[in-house]
């Protein structure tokens, strides 16, 4: 079967001086314009970060699923991502993105785990699936804390 997904742009201006906002289904995104550090208006996201956010939601949810199949204590998780552009202005390439987990509830005992973990979830996310082969994704630290600590 197919899925399909949707997703309604409005950009006026031209490059960098320009500014959009997006629409998903009756969802309204904040707007979105080059960031400042590339010369943008800097308003609302930036594609770069909207990027991130794709490989983020999808990583969140597919971890939280490897954490439950291994019977991995977890009560929920944060996801901190990093992404690298290198050679701007020239040679512009999106190069790296890094996760990072924390995972509220989790058991110390079991670290080793949980980051064997946190590389099943970097390998089955289809989202990072989709952008792996363009730039680096990997896992950063991964970190457990209390179930109240970030709630």
């Amino acid at each position: 079967m197919d899925l399909t997904f949707d997703v309604d742009a409005k950009w006026a201006g031209v490059g960098r001086e320009g500014e959009g906002e997006m629409h998903i289904g009756d969802h309204h995104l904040l707007p979105y314009s080059a960031p400042d550090t590339m010369g943008g208006k800097g308003v609302g996201a930036s594609p770069e970060t909207l990027l991130l956010a794709a490989v983020t939601a999808c990583y969140s949810g597919t971890l939280m699923r490897v954490l439950e199949q291994r019977h991995l204590p977890g009560v929920s998780v944060s996801i901190h991502t990093h992404g690298v552009v290198e050679g701007y202005p020239q040679n512009a390439k999106f190069a790296r993105i890094i996760v990072n987990p924390v995972i509220q509830g989790g058991d110390p005992d079991r670290i080793q785990n949980y980051k064997d973990a946190a590389q099943t979830a970097r390998d089955r996310c289809f989202i990072g699936r989709a952008v792996r082969d363009y730039l680096t994704y990997e896992v950063g630290d991964v970190t457990l804390e209390d179930a109240e600590s970030r709630m």
